[in-house]
């Protein structure tokens, strides 16, 4: 784009947007220099999974992330926003499965090696779809440093990093309770899990006999197969007889004893809870202060392996089965269904989630953790907003050792080896194990090698030139969802690989994104959205104008079509103005000395806005740039400034002064919208990139006396349009009217403004208008049915007159008064100020009108 000549009349998002992606990834312009030492500014992208796509929360992110990046790209900063994929173990590994699952066959009959070289081939045709996408949106990272999990480099990183853990004793593997899928056949880390509110059945049971019986609840009955005790609080007087004695555990023929443990609420329930080490967390944990024995009464498939009758049955099989027994024997107290209660379920399959004891890898988190911590009460860290700082210390301050074993052939092997007499041995990159040593089955957890993004991806364990240049980040990016699962771990290894560095200097979090009625987005709901739909009709600098215009740190982000159509109003709004301003000679040039008000108004304006966008980026309010943007843009701009610059004598050098105005505003919203501002900017300026221009500094150009003098102006303009709407003229249609007061600068103005015709021999005024020391006059006798608008004000004021009875009258009620809540007393007052208001604008207008 070279000429304003060449802009066609309507902006088209779907021709601008492939052919500038491609001019500027081919100019390089997202590849910064690496100069170790040079101002710097990195983001690593939070790496979509392989088998992603990119869904409205990752448009969010990318969008806030993007914005940054271009901004400080344009500050003059080298600016790195690395790309790359997680291979997303689990994930991954079902999406073949499902593909063989076709062909009738399992990973089974292929053999790990033949699956693991299945993946890659699936990797390599099918995986990594998102990253297109990314581009359709206009992330402006750089692809020759796009990184994957499973790359080699970052394999090396995963091995050096657990041998550091292994030899420092913090990793170890041991028999613990953990989540497991019975379909997935793995552990599964927490935020692989998502709870949902089911209905269920809670039964109470009857242990034990005559004095000695005790009752429990439990909305897991086949459970009860494998307790091994019953626990009640140390306090509670009610089971103070009982506490180390023996009942007999229904249908088992066992005796298990009764043990005191804080951990039980003596409020809930009856106060007794059953105890399954080996199949509940807490349980887990009661069972390790007492030394309770754990019975695994289920195998990794979820089928009862309990001997007696419900040998063989599946879990959910043996709920109902078991509660049948426990009735027929009379040990049943209660059974409440449905029974609402929230359900584990395997975020990939949706099976359900059964806590197991099983021998499992885990990094001891307690000195890693609290180094996490202190990076951010030390103010090394920050978190962005600050309110989240207490959810981030609850998390880190009481983490549990970190499970990072998976039962799944896609993934970082765990690099353990065992020989002969036990044996073991961890091999980092370049060692070789003994000669017939076999190597640990299980992968490592994904989250283990996404905890070394920030700096895996530089090249660590190499001291390269990109760790120096880029590491630590400058900022991280991501929904507070995942402040826990990735954040923290990924302080945790940064700080531990490089030695105490931490791996950002801020975390910035931003919520989820919601339906315009600030409703969670579900396939169910039928109000999810779909960016890519979004970008197909309105544009990439639409769809990221309506999320980042919601975006507040910390918020969620409520969007509708709605507003990705006024998103791309917007964006048309701003090509009409700039192809005006082409066509009338707009150009970058020195202004004048001798500025009109006009002109310095919006040149004040202009270096207000940019003070606040500044900082508004500065502190992740994208919320309100944009809306400082839209409104200065439209509002200011287009709406006031353009308009004043057609009628003559209201600019010095209108040209020079729209198109320094355009010239400064496309850059500002360039990191926004970065399609429409470079085509834009181009035709503006005759070439180069605004990718690479200079972000606007403010110049400190402030004119009090100018803005105030526009200011009043645009009321005395704004009050009568709105007299004129109120009276049912239409926009264009010319009126009569006479001007007193005004400054003779400003009448051609006003009177372009307002459609307002000099008043002739005849001109006889129906209405008389005092604003900012100017009394208007117009004829609206030809103009409107004031016999019509009589009767309508009229009727109008008659329902506000009685608005104000009505909420005098309750207002006056003693009883209404006394019993009605602050909320409901406080909008009866609110609605008679606003009737008050409307009464005497009403009979102001009614005045106005002549008597017919």
């Amino acid at each position: 784009m070279t000429s304003h000549d060449a802009l066609p009349t309507q902006y088209t998002p779907a021709d601008v947007e492939g052919r500038l992606y491609q001019r500027w990834t081919d100019g390089g312009l997202f590849t910064p220099a690496v100069v170790p030492g040079a101002p710097g500014f990195s983001i690593v992208i939070p790496p979509p999974n392989v088998t992603g796509s990119l869904h409205v929360g990752h448009a969010l992110d990318h969008s806030i992330q993007d914005a940054l990046v271009r901004r400080q790209r344009m500050r003059g900063l080298h600016t790195l926003w690395l790309p790359g994929m997680d291979h997303a173990g689990i994930a991954t590994q079902n999406v073949v499965e499902r593909e063989l699952a076709k062909e009738g066959l399992s990973r089974h009959d292929l053999g790990r090696d033949a699956f693991v070289k299945k993946v890659w081939e699936w990797k390599s045709e099918s995986g990594g779809k998102i990253l297109g996408q990314m581009r359709r949106l206009g992330d402006s990272v750089d692809w020759s440093r796009e990184r994957f999990t499973m790359d080699t480099g970052l394999s090396s990183a995963v091995l050096t990093i657990f041998k550091r853990l292994y030899d420092d004793g913090l990793i170890y593997r041991a028999e613990r309770i953990i989540n497991w899928c019975p379909r997935c056949l793995t552990a599964l880390s927490d935020i692989e899990v998502e709870h949902s509110d089911d209905d269920g059945e809670l039964v109470s049971i009857r242990y034990g006999g005559g004095d000695d019986s005790i009752v429990v609840a439990t909305t897991r009955a086949e459970t009860m197969l494998g307790d091994t005790a019953v626990a009640v609080h140390p306090d509670d007087e009610r089971y103070a007889h009982l506490v180390g004695r023996e009942i007999e555990l229904p249908l088992t023929g066992r005796h298990i004893p009764i043990v005191a443990d804080a951990h039980v609420d003596p409020e809930f329930g009856t106060g007794a809870v059953k105890v399954t080490p080996a199949h509940d967390p807490n349980d887990f944990e009661i069972g390790q202060r007492h030394g309770l024995p754990m019975l695994t009464i289920m195998d990794e498939r979820g089928t009862i392996t309990a001997h007696g009758p419900f040998q063989g049955l599946d879990r959910l099989e043996a709920r109902p089965a078991v509660v049948d027994a426990l009735r027929q024997d009379g040990r049943i107290v209660a059974e409440t269904r449905p029974y609402v209660h929230a359900v584990g379920h395997c975020s990939r399959c949706k099976t359900v989630v059964e806590p197991r004891v099983s021998l499992q890898w885990f990094v001891r988190v307690e000195p890693l953790a609290r180094a996490a911590g202190d990076a951010v009460r030390d103010g090394r860290v920050k978190i962005v907003p600050e309110e989240m700082a207490p959810r981030y210390f609850e998390w880190v301050d009481n983490m549990h050792d970190w499970c990072i074993s998976r039962q799944l052939w896609w993934g970082h092997r765990i690099p353990v080896w065992y020989g002969p007499d036990g044996s073991t041995m961890c091999v980092g990159p370049g060692e070789q194990p003994p000669e017939g040593w076999t190597q640990d089955t299980d992968v490592l957890d994904t989250w283990f090698s996404s905890a070394l993004w920030p700096f895996s991806t530089l090249g660590w364990p190499a001291d390269t030139a990109e760790l120096r240049a880029f590491y630590p980040t400058s900022v991280l990016v991501t929904g507070y969802d995942i402040l826990f699962f990735w954040v923290a771990r990924m302080m945790m290894f940064g700080l531990y690989a490089m030695d105490g560095v931490e791996p950002f200097k801020v975390i910035a979090l931003h919520g989820m994104v919601r339906d315009q009625f600030g409703k969670k987005m579900s396939k169910s709901f039928g109000n999810v959205v779909d960016p890519l739909e979004w970008i197909d009709r309105y544009g990439a600098d639409a769809t990221r104008f309506t999320l980042l215009r919601g975006a507040n740190p910390g918020g969620d982000v409520a969007v509708s079509e709605e507003w990705a159509q006024g998103s791309r109003n917007f964006c048309n709004k701003l090509w009409n103005a700039t192809r005006f301003a082409l066509i009338n000679g707009a150009a970058i040039r020195e202004l004048p000395q001798d500025l009109s008000v006009a002109d310095r108004w919006i040149l004040s304006r202009l270096s207000s806005v940019a003070a606040e966008v500044d900082a508004h980026f500065e502190n992740f309010e994208f919320a309100k740039a944009c809306e400082t943007l839209y409104h200065f843009a439209w509002d200011e701009f287009c709406d006031w400034y353009v308009e004043l610059s057609k009628v003559p004598g209201m600019s010095a050098d209108a040209p020079a002064v729209l198109g320094r105005v355009l010239d400064v505003l496309l850059r500002l919203l360039h990191p926004l919208t970065p399609f429409v501002t470079e085509e834009l900017w181009t035709a503006l300026t005759g070439g180069g990139s605004i990718v690479t221009a200079a972000w606007p500094t403010t110049d400190g150009f402030a004119d009090p006396s100018a803005e105030a003098e526009i200011a009043g102006l645009m009321r005395l303009v704004t009050e009568v349009r709105r007299f004129r709407a109120d009276q049912g003229l239409k926009p264009g249609q010319k009126v009569a009217a006479t001007i007193e007061g005004l400054n003779p600068v400003y009448e051609d103005a006003v009177r372009a403004l307002l459609r307002l015709t000099p008043g002739g021999d005849s001109f006889t005024p129906t209405a008389s208008l005092p604003v900012e020391g100017v009394t208007v006059r117009l004829d609206t006798a030809g103009a409107i049915d004031v016999a019509a608008e009589r009767a309508r004000l009229e009727k109008d004021l008659s329902a506000a007159r009685k608005e104000i009875t009505q909420a005098e009258g309750k207002l006056g009620n003693e009883q209404f008064m006394a019993k009605a809540p602050e909320q409901v007393v406080g909008k009866t007052r609110a609605r008679l100020e606003q009737a008050r208001v409307d009464v005497a604008s009403l009979e102001g207008r009614l005045a106005s009108l002549p008597v017919v």
